[in-house]
């Protein structure tokens, strides 16, 4: 093959198939890191799969397979504000042994805009059961809101009146509602009236969690606890 023949195959458009989603490039890219497991591969020193269609086919990730092919485009990460996969795509750049974007992933510089922070929504529902009933009967549920976004607690206090019977304590930074175990549904009610709220105000679950525990032989006491999160603007002194 002459140096004419070898520079078209490279910038030739291939199309691969990662994990059912299409990806068209040029091997020129794939080979930007001849040590990575894509160089090897099409440089013919890595057993190549098909699809039906022809295509080269890598049974990984194929949504978070945009960020490998982009990194191998420009040798830059760029991710959206909200990415919420780092995890995963470590574990993707580690896969195809793209060592600058494995360094990249580990270096500790933030993600968003040096402009920007992170806002955090912390709400938890606290729910305790008797033992000794049959179906198990709920004793009391507490119901908290802590935040340091002191705008969303206002605008619960504005917004859920209905509650307001219920609500035992207010702080700086918490707002707590407590149900006894004949209004306990009402706290359910709350719950998804707090959690359309404070989506509409633009924070996105981030994740969730439960916790068992028993503190007495007759009790047993359940913890849901939702993590919201948003970015917002620093604003300058």
């Amino acid at each position: 093959m002459d140096n004419g023949d070898w520079g078209n195959r490279l910038t030739h458009p291939v199309t691969l198939n990662v994990g059912g989603h299409l990806y068209t490039t040029s091997i020129s890219t794939l080979q930007r890191y001849p040590d990575s497991m894509l160089g090897a591969m099409f440089r013919g020193d890595f057993p190549t799969t098909r699809d039906a269609q022809g295509n080269y086919f890598i049974d990984r990730d194929g949504t978070l397979f945009r960020y490998i092919l982009n990194f191998l485009r420009t040798s830059e990460l760029t991710l959206p504000v909200d990415f919420m996969e780092m995890d995963l795509l470590r574990k993707e750049a580690d896969f195809f042994q793209i060592e600058p974007l494995i360094q990249c992933l580990s270096d500790p510089k933030p993600l968003y805009p040096l402009d920007t922070f992170e806002q955090v929504v912390e709400l938890s529902s606290t729910r305790k059961l008797s033992k000794y009933s049959n179906p198990v009967a709920v004793i009391i549920t507490q119901l908290t809101i802590t935040t340091k976004v002191h705008s969303l607690l206002e605008g619960i206090s504005n917004n859920f009146t209905k509650w307001n019977k219920h609500m035992m304590d207010t702080r700086d930074c918490q707002v707590s509602f407590t149900f006894g175990p004949c209004d306990h549904h009402q706290e359910v009610s709350l719950r998804v009236h707090l959690m359309d709220y404070i989506t509409k105000q633009g924070f996105t679950i981030r994740n969730t969690r439960v916790h068992h525990m028993s503190e007495r032989a007759n009790e047993n006491t359940v913890e849901h606890h939702w993590t919201f999160c948003r970015l917002a603007y620093k604003v300058e002194d």
